[in-house]
């Protein structure tokens, strides 16, 4: 199959995902003919923080190495970090280009590529406009020959429209909030769990399933948050570390965490908070996903305080017809009819808080 046609067959299988897994696993197989790769890592982030979520992939990456990956990423100076390939302009780089054929000049190489067999890393945002829904790490074997021009602009062909797939599933119905509060975990500087309470248990294996403390891949928002944590804690990072994201059951959970200290200053354990997703959370992401321009939040935050046409057009400094205009426009993206379908579609399906403050709840 040639790569045009390649590229034809990985959309079709991005459309055709029944999950951010299944999407990681038939992007990977049409991938890997494109761009040969012997290894990889693949995550779904919070578009906010870029912080992995719980839809990893691991392909022959050792679990000793999983369980720090996350950590090595925000507390260790290096090239090619996500947060730096998801800014650049081409949201695509390889380690050999980075370092100038040097790769041992990376400590990435030499802590966690070279003790695995593997030379060169090509890593990529999957991004739209400047929202990154994604990110994508592939490991060639030291003895292949280092990942080429041709192989980062197929990578970059593709990633939009993996983006587009995985922006797709943060606008997928959620489950019924809980009704109960939050649930808390302590975890050590190396984030190994110390003590949770019963709710955080119950969220954890919501997040994870019933082995998520034994399968370091189920608990990559937990190492994500602990790690970005730990990096404002040390004046690594501004942060925030907070996570939103999906679990198993299909409803949006939070995850924020905090390093504490003791009476004299000395560090002690991360905080983790873990609960059901406020709407003002995660409202901002559902924005995101339908692609509203500035305008159009504006429009739409006037819709959900129930404002006319005409008020949104006073408010707004326009005329009547061109909020109309945006109206069409607002209606097409989210796949509706009415105001009222939009309000539900961007805040009832995904949470079953009261739509009460709305206006407040898109991110402005």
């Amino acid at each position: 199959m040639r790569p045009p046609q390649r590229v034809d067959a990985l959309a079709r299988a991005c459309r055709g995902a029944s999950s951010e897994l299944a999407l990681f696993e038939a992007v990977s197989e049409h991938l890997r003919e494109l761009v040969p790769f012997d290894g990889a890592g693949w995550f779904a982030t919070d578009p906010a923080t870029l912080l992995g979520t719980s839809a990893v992939r691991a392909e022959n990456i050792e679990p000793a190495h999983c369980a720090a990956y996350w950590e090595r990423e925000c507390l260790v100076e290096d090239v090619l970090l996500f947060r730096d390939v998801a800014r650049s302009s081409q949201g695509v780089a390889t380690l050999f280009d980075a370092t100038g054929n040097r790769p041992v000049n990376s400590a990435r190489y030499r802590e966690f590529l070279a003790p695995q067999g593997y030379g060169d890393e090509l890593r990529a945002a999957f991004r739209l406009g400047d929202t990154t829904w994604g990110v994508l790490a592939l490991h060639r074997d030291r003895l292949r020959t280092p990942f080429t021009a041709a192989d980062r602009a197929h990578v970059q062909q593709i990633a939009p429209v993996v983006a587009g797939a995985l922006r797709a599933f943060a606008v997928e119905r959620g489950g019924p909030a809980a009704a109960d509060g939050p649930g808390t975990a302590l975890f050590d500087d190396r984030g190994n769990l110390l003590s949770l309470d019963a709710r955080a248990e119950r969220l954890l294996e919501e997040i994870g399933g019933p082995g998520w403390n034994a399968f370091p891949a189920s608990m990559t928002p937990v190492h994500a948050v602990t790690a970005r944590a730990t990096a404002v804690a040390l004046g690594r990072d501004q942060g925030p570390a907070v996570i939103r994201l999906r679990a198993a059951s299909g409803r949006w959970l939070s995850l924020h965490a905090s390093r504490l200290f003791g009476p004299d200053g000395s560090p002690g354990p991360t905080a983790v908070t873990v609960e059901p997703a406020r709407s003002e959370q995660i409202a901002p992401i559902i924005v995101a996903a339908y692609a509203l321009t500035p305008r159009e939040q504006q429009v739409t935050r006037g819709i959900a305080r129930g404002l006319s046409s005409q008020e949104i057009a006073a408010e707004l400094f326009l005329s009547p017809h061109t909020v109309r205009d945006y109206l069409k426009a607002i209606f097409g993206k989210v796949g509706v009819s009415s105001r009222g379908e939009l309000v539900a579609k961007l805040f009832a399906e995904h949470h079953k808080d009261s739509l009460y403050g709305t206006a407040d709840l898109i991110e402005r």
